[in-house]
């Protein structure tokens, strides 16, 4: 997209960062942050607000659009999108597309993603928007610092069919008439990377943001402004390492069975509380025997009680101090008595007591 894209992406409450962990490595870049997936916490941060340009990394968006668009239901992997001119006119990296070509749009996302096909980028704009102008309007509500490009990252990978294009090291396209190599070299080369995306212009310098999961637990380092090409890669990797090596995700359960709560005027005299979300907490390895729990339950709630209405929460206590808390809602839904319910509740009782 030739526009540099203007706002912030905004994406829900994250968690707040993470204590830094002794060791976090030195990196050759402009600005960089590394986060985790699941929980949004950021692990190590450098100028990580500063607005940089972040060249061909913007397509992060243009992906992540189209599979928004893919799961709505607006477009599906396999429409046929009919090239512009405008389109087969993007120069800079490009699958050469020509006015009136027809490929499909998994083959344009393969395009995006593998090689940041600029053509088949506009292609795909124009095919979900209408025009690139209309497209690009929808990203300047999203992106631009490292931390938004992390955001953007974040919210692109929460869609799981997305790896089956960024995991692509080699592929072809035009029925295997145009090789396609990623230049996301961290594909092939480092343990367990997801994806995401490259960039480079002569003002951006090199970009990276790079994606990778072992042992449940996937992470995001952005690097942008980087010298040159291999020190993007080498900070990435520094970066995924880093996180990798001290942090981990914990799966978090109450230390004792959690007991009903009473429901006032209910159809049902109880409701059990049980965990609403995920249970998992991101901690530093060094922590992992350091962590317990205590509830915090209400004695009694009034009927009507909502499916999901909170109950209460569990603190979660590292190292003697409270880190976060996860809500306790109800597992069902209670209906409050009617006037002859109440009536009908009232005699039973006294009939129990005869």
């Amino acid at each position: 997209m030739k526009r540099l894209l203007a706002a912030i992406l905004c994406a829900g409450t994250l968690a707040l960062p993470a204590a830094a962990a002794a060791g976090a490595p030195q990196i050759e870049a402009g600005a960089a942050v590394l986060m985790e997936k699941e929980t949004g916490s950021v692990l190590y941060e450098s100028n990580a607000h500063d607005k940089l340009e972040p060249a061909s990394v913007t397509k992060i968006m243009t992906l992540l659009l189209v599979m928004e668009a893919v799961d709505s239901g607006q477009i599906s992997m396999q429409d046929v999108v009919t090239v512009s001119a405008h389109a087969a006119s993007m120069g800079g990296s490009q699958v050469y597309l020509s006015e009136g070509e027809q490929m499909t749009v998994e083959d344009m996302v393969k395009a995006v993603a593998v090689v940041s096909g600029n053509d088949a980028a506009v292609a795909l704009a124009e095919h979900i928007a209408g025009s690139e102008e209309g497209f690009v309007e929808r990203m300047n509500r999203r992106a631009a610092s490292a931390y938004d490009i992390a955001l953007m990252s974040r919210a692109l990978i929460g869609h799981p069919s997305i790896r089956e294009y960024t995991t692509i090291w080699m592929d072809t396209i035009r029925d295997g008439q145009f090789q396609l190599s990623n230049t996301n070299k961290l594909v092939r080369f480092y343990d367990g990377c997801t994806g995401l995306k490259t960039g480079f212009t002569d003002s951006a310098l090199y970009c990276l943001s790079a994606t990778a999961e072992r042992e449940g637990m996937e992470l995001i380092a952005v690097v942008l402004k980087s010298p040159t090409s291999q020190q993007r890669f080498n900070a990435a990797s520094a970066l995924l390492n880093f996180g990798f090596a001290n942090y981990t995700l914990l799966d978090v359960r109450p230390d004792e069975a959690l007991p009903p709560v009473e429901v006032k005027l209910g159809t049902a005299a109880q409701v059990q509380p049980i965990l609403g979300g995920s249970s998992r907490i991101l901690v530093e390895k060094g922590e992992l025997n350091q962590v317990t729990t205590q509830v915090r339950l209400a004695e009694d709630v009034e009927a009507p009680v909502e499916p999901g209405q909170k109950l209460g929460e569990v603190a979660v206590i590292v190292g003697g101090e409270e880190r976060q808390t996860l809500p306790l809602v109800a597992d069902q839904g209670v209906e409050r008595l009617t006037i002859p319910g109440i009536f009908l509740k009232f005699m039973q009782t006294l009939l129990m007591g005869a």
